[in-house]
């Protein structure tokens, strides 16, 4: 049974570690170096007041299988927050993004946001199911953009409504 929490701290080793392994197999998010549990604790303690972090554990007392996080975005109004969603690699498609995704909209609403972006590349067919099955809509697109490595990719920003 999947249990979602808000984020801690603590769990930014074992949320680094799951993210560099979808960076390491590519194509799935604009994150092309590795990051820390340093760099993840930064990231949440980024305008802490605006933002949203929580994991999905195995169960209450088991290890990290996905996490998301929304934040507020110097490209969106004040009324828009950005999300970012990630799953265990080889553990996608069994109801963990959709968990953690009904605590982050409930967060959304009551830190008074009124919409959700997700930029998602668009060579990620996954990522593009995921946010369409929540109900997102395309409202923007970015075509040649270069990541860090060089790869030119079109980045499609998705827009859910609270």
């Amino acid at each position: 049974m999947i249990v979602v929490r808000p984020a801690l701290s603590l769990d930014a080793p074992e949320m680094a570690q799951l993210l560099n392994k979808i960076i390491a197999i590519g194509g799935t998010t604009a994150l092309v170096r590795p990051v820390t549990a340093q760099d993840l604790k930064d990231w949440m303690a980024f305008a802490a007041d605006k933002s949203a972090w929580h994991v999905a554990l195995e169960d209450a007392a088991g290890g990290v299988v996905g996490f998301q996080w929304i934040s507020p975005h110097p490209k969106l109004p004040a009324a828009a927050c950005d999300i970012a969603s990630f799953v265990k690699v080889g553990r996608t498609g069994l109801g963990i993004g959709s968990a953690l995704f009904d605590a982050t909209a409930r967060a959304a609403e009551r830190l008074g946001y009124t919409w959700i972006n997700a930029t998602i590349r668009g060579d990620n067919n996954g990522g593009l199911t995921y946010y369409q099955s929540r109900g997102f809509r395309v409202w923007h697109v970015d075509d040649n953009v270069e990541l860090e490595t060089g790869q030119i990719v079109t980045k499609i920003s998705k827009r859910y409504d609270i």
